[in-house]
């Protein structure tokens, strides 16, 4: 089991500030980090790993629906 700290995060492209993450945290679209000691959190790696797949997944099927057929025809309706 990786955990990934705030450093970690950013090299897998996870470039939120500190407060944008506590936002996304508390609304429950980003995963929760572990508390590691009294001032250090930290992040499973197969939590982030999930997350950012989900993220693709996502824009994956926001592009299938545009470019179903069924929208095709009513844009070109």
């Amino acid at each position: 089991m990786r955990m990934l700290d705030d450093a970690a995060l950013r090299e897998k492209g996870i470039k939120f500030s500190r407060q944008h993450r506590q936002r996304l945290i508390k609304a429950g679209l980003f995963p929760a980090p572990a508390k590691m000691g009294a001032n250090t959190n930290a992040w499973l790696e197969a939590e982030i790993d999930a997350w950012l797949q989900d993220r693709v997944a996502e824009r994956d099927a926001k592009r299938a629906r545009k470019d179903s057929p069924a929208t095709v025809a009513e844009a070109r309706a």
